[in-house]
């Protein structure tokens, strides 16, 4: 039998090809998106991880113009003081961090813990974001609604259309999407069959991404997963088609894979309308885990997909975003780089910025 291997491209296989006749100040570019309803000023979110997100951090990203998403399954609905979960993580040796995760993530989810993080985070004045896996997606998306939470995101590793079990309750996201009153957004995806048909079910918004990111292993333990401009290509075109036949668009947002300012500007160039952020927000002042950062499936209790990674603090989460950077690496002023990537390609938002060329790095 012959089998066809499908293309895998990745960030590092492909350059921005600036063709326009003229070019635009950056300060003129726009780079604002749209999810579920609400408009942010800049297209980043960080990531579900513990070692980034807490109620602090959730804040601060919000009032810069992006924005957080609080992870229900981690450690903040489980201890109601984290500092010395943090530094009991921090502190584990290497050869010990897994089972220090798995015993730390097996205390149970305190529903009223639930509740407490949602309202810290609304009280403070910004957009409230939570994420649950699709197991107790029904129970805490009512749970994070009566809270106050402004969007729901069910993430998984792989997520399907359609899942069987004999052992469980399969998620209707369907049922989720009309049930809830809030914005559903799924993930994650990297194929363009299950994307359009995530898109639906009435959700919001489609994460693409599995296995690209530095704290995940997915690809390493069990051989799963696409490259993520192939990924992104997909998804996109996806997005593009469910539209062109309902008039409704869907944003789609790159999570993983982004290890600078480059990677960034190459997600939006092939179609993103926002970047999921992991280890260069871990790099922030303002990151509870201290340089650390872990995947969600890293306490796995039989078969963890993540590990627990260090990188260094370059500075405050306004200086990764906005500069001034003090690094030549891609790792800091992130807003600055990508609005001078779509100015010299002679674009003045993220849209128009899809159109230009793309060239294969041999």
């Amino acid at each position: 039998m012959v089998r066809k291997l499908e293309e895998s491209l990745d960030f590092k296989d492909i350059l921005i090809v600036p063709t326009s006749e003229c070019t635009i100040d950056p300060d003129d570019v726009k780079i604002n998106f749209e999810l579920g309803g609400f408009d942010f000023k800049i297209p980043f979110i960080a990531s579900a991880m513990d070692g980034i997100v807490d109620v602090n951090f959730a804040v601060e990203i919000g009032k810069l113009g992006g924005l957080a998403i609080l992870n229900l399954h981690g450690i903040h609905t489980r201890y109601k003081n984290v500092s010395k979960i943090y530094k009991r993580i921090m502190e584990a040796e290497e050869e010990n961090v897994i089972k220090v995760l798995q015993e730390i993530y097996s205390k149970p989810i305190d529903k009223e813990l639930i509740v407490e993080r949602i309202r810290q985070i609304k009280e403070r004045g910004v957009i409230c974001a939570v994420s649950s896996i699709p197991i107790d997606a029904e129970e805490f998306g009512y749970i994070s609604e009566k809270a106050g939470a402004d969007i729901f995101f069910v993430q998984s590793t792989v997520t399907s259309y359609k899942h069987i079990s004999s052992k469980q309750k399969s998620l209707s996201l369907t049922k989720l999407c009309k049930r809830l009153k809030i914005p559903v957004i799924v993930g994650n995806c990297a194929s363009y069959e299950v994307a359009y048909k995530l898109m639906t079910t009435g959700v919001k918004g489609v994460i693409v991404g599995i296995g690209p990111g530095a704290a995940c292993t997915t690809r390493y333990t069990i051989g799963i997963g696409l490259s993520q401009v192939s990924a992104t290509l997909n998804v996109t075109k996806a997005r593009d088609d469910y539209y062109k036949k309902t008039g409704i668009y869907i944003p789609v947002i790159v999570d993983g894979g982004i290890k600078g300012s480059d990677d960034v500007a190459k997600a939006f160039a092939v179609g993103a309308d926002a970047v999921m952020i992991g280890s260069l927000f871990a790099s922030c002042v303002e990151s509870p885990g201290g340089g650390y950062n872990w995947g969600m499936a890293s306490s796995h209790p039989f078969l963890p997909r993540g590990k627990r990674i260090k990188t260094q603090i370059r500075g405050s989460l306004e200086e990764i975003l906005f500069g001034p950077s003090t690094t030549y690496d891609g790792t800091m002023n992130l807003v600055g780089a990508l609005k001078n990537a779509i100015g010299i390609c002679g674009a003045r938002d993220l849209k128009s910025f899809r159109k230009t060329r793309l060239a294969l790095v041999k």
